[in-house]
């Protein structure tokens, strides 16, 4: 059985992979070594893990223009996450996100960071505004 979480209406395509989660908020800028596709701000719970072909599941976007650019940077050079789900994003995200083309959806009904475990198997559906928690 599939579980659906809704959140508002998001940036991108469809996609499905692996959820690396954490109630951290998130800065393209300064929470990435965007050459080798980890977290790098020790201070972040994700610290040392890749975020690549990930599905990213975080609480808040941080930081500002450099965000925009920094994802569409990401995606040109293949070391990209496959979707980035907050619980808050802010405008410049969503413009990073959509000048990156890389699927984006925010403000859930819940703290979506509690909802979906690491490494679970999930379909991120942004035209829907919708989380699929796999089997």
């Amino acid at each position: 059985m599939t579980h659906v979480f809704k959140g508002h209406a998001g940036i991108g395509d469809e996609v499905t992979g692996e959820a690396l989660v954490a109630s951290d908020n998130f800065s393209a800028r300064y929470d990435l070594d965007r050459i080798k596709g980890v977290f790098s701000r020790p201070q972040h719970k994700l610290y040392g893990q890749s975020y690549d072909g990930k599905i990213l599941i975080l609480n808040a976007a941080k930081g500002g223009v450099a965000s925009a650019w920094m994802l569409q940077e990401m995606v040109s050079r293949g070391v990209t996450p496959k979707a980035l789900i907050l619980n808050f994003a802010n405008p410049i995200m969503a413009q990073g996100a959509a000048f990156a083309n890389l699927a984006m959806i925010d403000r859930f009904d819940i703290d979506i960071t509690t909802a979906i475990p690491s490494g679970a198997r999930v379909t991120v559906v942004p035209a829907k505004g919708e989380i699929r928690l796999l089997d």
